[in-house]
């Protein structure tokens, strides 16, 4: 089924036998183990939250709404730390021959490994969080690192960059042609990239990436335990290149197979990559071009990562693509919330989920969508907040300015 309100477009997949077996050979339980025994060691790390918002729930009639908030994960106010890193463990493990084995933090930092593994220098391109992290891995193990943006990035994403020691190339045009600079002079100057999207004979990084999401999962599933849910029903994930999104979703098939949450994907429309793949619908990743002009800087891409598309391919159950003021009303709903229900302090591709699940339950021309995906009383929806307050200005001007306002066609009266 596909449709539109001329705003917002949708395609929701007939439900089918699912081919889990990727998603469990990539995304088992023992991976997400591995991934989290290695995060407790980094000093500093703490579980996320898992916030319920019960008021909100109430309002929009469902069971309950979930947000595991990576807004302060680890101070670097993003999930992405947890991929970066723990590419970083898994390429030096693989470099000293110790794959396979356990492998503590503080070894990894030590002198020792360095005199072993010599001169490394990480490299990769970002729109902010993804770089943040990687810069801040590296900088903890006692490696160089050279960051890559492009052009749109803001200063202040820029300086959190620098301020983790990496150096920072700015490249014309968007994510992907930074993308594609850092793959030419990585090569050139014998540089290691750490990226989140894969391409021809480079799966094996965006992988450990991947994997590297899974802490956050399996914390979720023991904190859903300690509330006394089983699972959610229902999962709303961000994408940019689908590296999140097929994490997050080949975890829960690879747990819970054909019995896994409904798993909707939710993109800008103006970097609607994955939304293009699902709808030409002939097995393959798709991109698009353009400007990738977004207000969701962690979402601007144009080119899906062919392995996290083949999870979601075969696993995803509907694609959402959204225009920039439903990010900004998701913000200002976890900025501004419900008496009782907790403040969430929420970036742009941190809250665009929430705001797309918000439109569905008011909009009257998403009826439609809302008994497609069967969101009723009893729905148990999971959000990730992935990123905080990562670009202050940006965030006032939405925030406290109102910058991209909801069209007043769709004002609530709820």
């Amino acid at each position: 089924m596909t449709g539109t309100n001329q705003e917002i477009s949708y395609i929701v997949r007939e439900p089918h036998q699912k081919d889990t077996r990727f998603a469990s050979e990539l995304f088992s339980m023992d991976k997400a183990r591995c991934s989290r025994k290695f995060h407790k060691q980094i000093p500093g790390y703490q579980m996320s939250p898992l916030k319920g918002l019960p008021d909100l729930a109430s309002m929009f009639k469902v069971g309950g709404i979930w947000t595991k908030d990576e807004s302060s994960r680890l101070q670097l106010n993003s999930f992405k730390v947890l991929g970066g890193s723990f590419a970083l463990y898994r390429y030096l493990q693989k470099l000293l021959g110790l794959s396979g084995s356990d492998t503590s933090f503080s070894y990894l930092a030590s002198q020792e490994v360095k005199d072993k593994v010599g001169d490394i220098t990480f490299a990769s391109a970002t729109d902010g969080n993804h770089g943040r992290g990687i810069a801040w891995a590296a900088k903890k193990l006692g490696f160089k690192c050279v960051i890559y943006v492009h052009a749109e990035t803001t200063a202040r994403r820029i300086d959190a960059i620098k301020s983790n020691g990496a150096k920072v190339i700015v490249v014309d045009g968007n994510y992907d042609d930074a993308v594609r600079q850092v793959a030419i002079d990585a090569e050139k100057h014998n540089w290691i990239i750490i990226s989140d999207t894969s391409w021809d004979n480079y799966t094996e990084i965006p992988t450990w990436i991947m994997q590297g999401y899974l802490t956050m999962l399996s914390e979720a599933q023991e904190q859903f335990t300690g509330v006394g849910l089983v699972k959610p029903t229902h999962l709303f994930i961000q994408a940019g290149v689908g590296a999140l999104a097929a994490s997050v979703i080949g975890f829960y098939h690879a747990l819970f197979g054909q019995d896994a949450p409904k798993c909707i994907v939710v993109e800008p429309d103006k970097a609607p990559c994955i939304f293009e793949s699902a709808l030409v619908n002939d097995g393959n990743p798709h991109s698009v071009g353009g400007a990738l002009d977004t207000i969701m800087a962690g979402l601007a891409c144009g080119d899906p990562s062919p392995i996290a598309w083949k999870i979601l391919a075969e696993d995803a159950d509907a694609f959402i693509k959204v225009p920039d003021y439903i990010a900004a009303k998701g913000m200002r709903m976890y900025a501004t919330p419900l008496h009782g229900d907790p403040f969430i302090i929420s970036g742009e591709s941190g809250a665009v989920t929430l705001g797309a699940f918000a439109a569905i339950m008011q909009y009257p021309e998403l009826e439609e969508l809302k008994d497609a995906l069967g969101l009723d009383e009893n729905s148990q929806v999971l959000f990730i907040n992935t990123e905080g307050n990562t670009d202050p200005v940006n965030f006032r001007q939405i925030i406290w300015e109102g910058s991209n306002p909801v069209p007043k066609e769709h004002w609530t009266e709820l």
